[in-house]
């Protein structure tokens, strides 16, 4: 049987929850349906569908071998538009993954104007601060701040991620305005509590030695936005990446501390898995984002 057919004829059958259903898709019979699947899971040597009179259920391979198949067709399709179709028009579901809070404060605007620029692209925006597996949850692309544990992906530069360290006027008024390392590990602190090293803040002096800030951590939270909210609010010093504590800081808000000091900085990338043949949607969207959040990034660009 031809492969791709099976393939094609598995996947409209988890869709649509039947074989019948999938074997009208295609001019078929329901038992030919059948055998396609069933081809399918005799070479494999698995289970793909429990089936039933009524509705049929995919196991837990068959999840994960359907997002994987979803995609080949999808790439399928985008081959043969591409090749023969001169405007390469861009259609679509493309399925993003972000950080809780770079996502709600920042790709809001850029993937409403990637919408607006392809109009036959639908987007699904997954926020989570965990480990996504991109190929087991069926993600494109996911953006991702710091250090890359993808070794097999392919990687993209975004943008700069500066760290800053901060408190509020309010504060600064009641304990004073941290003047040394030492001042800061007496100062009581706000810490993200998903970090690699939550209770590690490292800076490093005018002549490049690092300074670990560490001690007792006064609230900590796992989530940056809240960490803004109480360091607004004066509770605390608190360390984090500009496109969180950036504006805040150039409005006055906040204050940035030991200036002749330089936090980490970390990297934003764009990552998707290796393939040799990477999708209309998800070239451009890429691009998009580099040309969305290339040179000086928009939360860094009021404070210079």
């Amino acid at each position: 049987m031809d492969r791709l057919t099976s393939i094609a004829v598995f996947v409209a059958a988890a869709e649509d929850g039947s074989l019948s259903s999938a074997a009208r898709r295609f001019g078929l019979s329901a038992s030919m349906a059948g055998k396609h699947v069933s081809s399918i899971e005799t070479d494999l040597g698995v289970r793909l569908m429990q089936r039933s009179t009524r509705k049929l259920h995919l196991t837990d391979v068959g999840q994960a071998y359907y997002a994987r198949c979803k995609r080949i067709l999808e790439e399928y399709e985008d081959a043969n538009r591409e090749a023969g179709d001169a405007q390469q028009s861009v259609h679509g579901v493309l399925r993003v993954a972000a950080p809780i809070t770079f996502g709600a404060m920042h790709l809001g605007p850029v993937v409403a104007r990637y919408m607006d620029q392809h109009p036959r692209v639908g987007v699904e925006v997954m926020l989570n601060d965990r480990y996504v597996d991109l190929l087991a949850e069926g993600i494109d692309v996911a953006i991702r701040v710091g250090r890359l544990l993808d070794s097999d992906m392919v990687a993209r530069r975004l943008a700069p991620c500066r760290m800053v360290i901060c408190a509020a006027p309010s504060f600064l008024e009641r304990h004073g305005v941290p003047r040394t390392i030492q001042d800061l590990r007496r100062a009581p602190r706000l810490a993200f509590s998903e970090a690699i090293s939550s209770g590690d803040w490292t800076l490093s002096d005018p002549d490049g030695q690092a300074h670990v800030i560490d001690g007792p951590i006064r609230m900590a939270a796992n989530n940056t936005e809240m960490l803004l909210a109480v360091a607004l609010a004066g509770g605390g010093v608190t360390y984090g990446p500009s496109f969180v504590f950036g504006r805040a800081i150039a409005a006055g808000d906040l204050v940035a501390l030991l200036p002749d000091h330089q936090p980490t900085e970390l990297t934003i990338h764009a990552v998707y898995p290796t393939r040799r043949h990477v999708s209309l949607k998800l070239r451009s969207f890429v691009e998009h984002l580099i040309a969305s959040f290339g040179g000086v990034p928009p939360w860094d660009r009021r404070e210079r």
